[in-house]
């Protein structure tokens, strides 16, 4: 008779819908001091998360990857809330629009000419598009056989 696996429950959710509601071994996600990893049994904890990836595996140990443009991620118990201003799943993603926000992104940091305001819009633009293809890179890593969950 074998025990059944100690799980954590997620529900991963931005202003517009419910982008996964589930049991999940395990969950990764980018914060302001780095990347939290959230297994069964963590303590409470309440990060701010930056734009990058979202990676959560299974309880049929499939792993699923999505963008978030940020947010927070809440744990209590064995319940993690993840609510983001803009998630995307990895399917979502459309690689040439964000290799093309990052050569915009990257055009405009060069312009000497721009503001320190404009500046900051063109870094968090240039962070949000390499995020994006992050994703993308890891999904297709997965796809070759070469998980890092």
């Amino acid at each position: 008779m074998s025990a059944t696996p100690k799980v954590i429950q997620v529900e991963i959710v931005d202003i517009h819908r419910c982008l996964f509601s589930g049991a999940c071994l395990s969950l990764v996600a980018p914060s302001v001091g780095g990347e939290v990893c959230i297994l069964p049994r963590h303590a409470p904890l309440l990060v701010k998360l930056v734009p990058g990836e979202i990676r959560i595996k299974s309880v049929q140990e499939e792993l699923f990857s999505f963008y978030v443009s940020g947010g927070f991620l809440e744990t209590i118990d064995s319940n993690v809330a993840v609510l983001a201003d803009h998630m995307l799943r990895s399917d979502e993603i459309d690689h040439e629009a964000a290799l093309q926000s990052k050569l915009d992104a990257e055009m405009m940091l060069k312009d000497r000419r721009l503001n320190r305001e404009h500046k900051d819009q063109a870094q968090l633009l240039l962070l949000k598009a390499v995020a994006q293809l992050k994703v993308l890179e890891h999904v297709n890593s997965n796809r070759l056989g070469n998980p890092n969950l």
